[in-house]
């Protein structure tokens, strides 16, 4: 049947990493690898010589960092693979998170220079909380930096996962000499300063074979036999039911910006990594071979072409087939919509498609109807879970600076936050409030209105601790609380009602005298992810 083989062939994952490990190289080199690109952008100093292939805002292109989620895809060895790059820096942490809810496996890039950073741990505990299968590259093996064994030590330490190495490095630095493929028994020797696919293979029947020695300095030799030997003795063997329950991680070592050991990674991810299976509705379990189209928009970017003024949401489907032109149901409005230019993604080339399948994310031309977490199907009312906004860390009122302006300002701050860039709070009197986690997020807003919505704004502090998210079955104690806390009360863009604590001590009063009524961390109304 078309659909079932159309989904085998089809891998969806996301590339997540701290800031500066490599996140975006390696994508661009899996790019490479596959074809897809001829030449990666270069990165470095923080600043862009040549912009990266995924980087395509022009605050990226200042700046030397990934602000959006960008989408790609290609095919390699008879499989279609779709490729999420993430924003890395710890802002903008909450599209990764939603990112995260439309892929089916995860690459973690780990710098071996730095090892584990906060934000590392913080993407790894959304993946836990969603079963998330996860690879680990351990990148920048070319630099002095710490020893394989204490990193993965590390790793299950601080990411709480179980590891199994698949390659290993062959000393590393200055005197890296490749890495060894415990997966395959072969050897892959580095060759630094290759702008092409770096390939150097040689079958090895088992470390112990005395061919290694011919390629292989004896020191090194015996290094990566002990090594072995030890990753025997303490790891458990590799079993891909626990990689997918994801309950072990497989480690990969390698160069992305040499272009070095992306081979075993990838080829290892075609074969064990998941094709879509499943996704969690309100109302069932959707399969992906059901025949019934089904997906959800799980971001919305304005102006990805600045010289169109164009809107598009990024579509997971989940289950059947989609259709160019055909009608479907949005759940939400209740009402039919069809699409006449549905696109697939190359960072900011895109071209039309006639069908796409599940695992594939496309990009919807939105008039504004379509809102992040919104469902399409063919005519079951749907509703997928796992799309929320989270409590911002840091609020600021939004100030005009231009009268003038004001619908110009209006429009762009109310797209930007539907894209989920920040949030917005709407308080009596027409107050808007914007929630973010980190401070960038008003410099990438501020950017936005200016050059793309020709609106100037600024931001004046507010000492609010967190929005809570508020419901309760007694509506009279609901009311009540709503009017008599008026001035700390908000709506979210749902126009849910959010209770702006200036305090842990203000929540905790709050909750005392109001004991019926429930404060929510996020706008799915519970306190986890």
């Amino acid at each position: 049947m078309e659909l079932h083989k159309e989904i085998a062939r089809r891998k969806t994952f996301a590339i997540i990493s701290h800031p500066d490990a490599g996140k975006t190289t390696l994508t661009e080199k899996f790019l490479l690898f596959g074809g897809a690109i001829q030449t990666a952008g270069a990165v470095k100093s923080n600043k862009i010589h040549k912009s990266a292939t995924s980087d395509f805002m022009e605050i990226e292109k200042q700046r030397g960092i990934s602000v959006a989620t960008s989408v790609m895809g290609f095919e390699y060895g008879g499989k279609r693979i779709n490729i999420l790059d993430t924003p890395g820096h710890k802002d903008f942490a909450e599209d990764t998170y939603r990112t995260l809810t439309a892929v089916d496996s995860v690459v973690l890039v780990i710098d071996c220079v730095k090892g584990v950073e906060e934000q590392t741990g913080r993407l790894m505990e959304v993946c836990r909380m969603r079963h998330t299968p996860v690879i680990i590259f351990i990148n920048k093996m070319d630099r002095e930096g710490r020893d394989p064994f204490e990193l993965l030590d590390e790793l299950e330490h601080k990411l709480e996962i179980q590891v199994r190495p698949l390659t290993w490095p062959i000393s590393q630095g200055q005197s890296f000499q490749g890495v060894y493929n415990l997966y395959e028994n072969s050897l892959n020797l580095f060759r630094p300063g290759s702008s092409k696919i770096n390939e150097n293979l040689i079958s090895i029947s088992n470390p112990l074979d005395p061919e290694l020695e011919k390629w292989v300095p004896e020191s090194h030799c015996c290094k990566l036999r002990d090594d072995i030997a030890l990753i025997e003795g303490v790891y458990e063997p590799f079993e891909r039911e626990l990689y997918r329950d994801g309950l072990l991680a497989p480690v990969f070592f390698g160069s992305a910006v040499n272009n070095f050991g992306i081979r075993e990674l990838l080829e290892t991810f075609l074969t064990i990594a998941p094709s879509p299976e499943k996704r969690e509705a309100e109302e069932r379990m959707v399969l992906a071979e059901e025949t019934p189209m089904s997906g959800f928009v799980f971001k919305i970017h304005a102006n990805l072409d600045p010289n169109h003024r164009d809107r598009t949401a990024f579509f997971k489907i989940c289950s059947g087939r989609f259709e160019r032109n055909r009608f479907y149901t949005h759940t939400r409005l209740q009402k039919k919509v069809r699409f006449s230019s549905p696109t697939h993604f190359m960072a900011n080339e895109k071209s039309i498609i006639d069908d796409a399948w599940p695992g594939d994310v496309i990009g919807l031309y939105d008039n504004g109807s379509l809102k992040i977490g919104d469902t399409l199907t063919e005519g079951e009312a749907l509703h997928f879970r796992g799309i929320p906004s989270f409590s911002p860390e840091i609020f600021k009122a939004l100030e005009n600076r231009d009268p003038m302006k004001q619908k110009q300002l209006d429009k762009g701050i109310r797209q930007l936050t539907e894209e989920g860039l920040a949030q917005l709070f709407i308080q009596f009197g027409n107050r808007k409030i914007i929630g973010t986690v980190g401070e960038l997020q008003f410099d990438v807003i501020k950017f936005r209105l200016e050059h793309e919505y020709n609106a100037q704004c600024d931001f004046s502090p507010l000492r609010y601790h967190k929005a809570f998210w508020v419901t309760g079955t007694n509506e009279e104690m609901l009311e009540e609380f709503l009017r008599r806390k008026s001035g700390a009360i908000a709506l979210d863009r749902d126009e849910q009602p959010v209770f702006l604590a200036e305090s842990e001590w203000m929540l905790k009063v709050a909750r005392e005298d109001y004991p019926e009524l429930q404060f929510h961390t996020t706008s799915e109304f519970s306190g986890t992810l």
